[in-house]
């Protein structure tokens, strides 16, 4: 038993804490962006809890990042209900008018982008992203992120609401020996979008 948990040690990759930067075109930082380390051989742990909201007519967070597997629960915050829905390929799933919170989960089993809506206010729009690596977060105001990266060459992956194509994420290579690690969207970003809401509907 000794052995092998020397053996696992052995070839386990090492993982150093170090930050990123994502900037845009104009060199300025890009804040909300999500960053994870591609090609991980650890697999992501799937025993944290996540959590989608609808508060205030709009989906809280805007974007959602979670691992391969995943369970995300959907609780309606607003004295309204709701009908949270997705089309896309990563999953397509439906939660028909509720209040409160829906009795299970959602299980999120293949990677890629999730984009949800609401049948009743279409203004309500989110996303998640869900990726096969145990290392992820999004950036910060000033574009920041802090990630456990191996040592030597790695890829990360890139990926903010805002790009002209939001089925993919940019993938770039990095060194661990670089002393600042810092990434530029090839992408220019969409402007954001003003996503009013309705005060007033049928489904008080």
């Amino acid at each position: 038993m000794i052995r092998i948990i020397l053996l696992l040690l052995t070839f386990s990759p090492t993982l150093m804490a170090q930050k990123i930067q994502v900037v845009d075109q104009n060199s300025q930082p890009v804040a909300n962006a999500v960053v994870w380390l591609k090609d991980h051989s650890q697999s992501p742990s799937t025993e944290a809890s996540y959590t989608m909201s609808q508060e205030n007519r709009a989906f809280s967070p805007h974007v959602l990042v979670v691992p391969k597997g995943a369970n995300v629960e959907f609780p309606n915050l607003d004295s309204i209900m709701h009908h949270v829905y997705s089309f896309s390929k990563a999953k397509h799933f439906e939660l028909k008018l509720y209040r409160d919170k829906p009795e299970k989960p959602v299980r999120f089993e293949q990677t890629g982008v999730v984009e949800l809506g609401c049948n009743i206010h279409d203004w309500m729009l989110g996303y998640i992203v869900v990726v096969d690596s145990p290392s992820f977060a999004q950036t910060d105001e000033q574009g920041f992120v802090d990630l456990d990266l191996p040592e030597g060459t790695f890829e990360l992956a890139i990926w903010h609401d805002r790009l002209s194509d939001i089925s993919e994420p940019e993938i770039t290579s990095f060194n661990s020996k670089n002393s600042v690690l810092r990434y530029q969207l090839k992408q220019a970003l969409l402007p954001a979008l003003e996503l009013s809401s309705d005060e007033f509907d049928d489904y008080e």
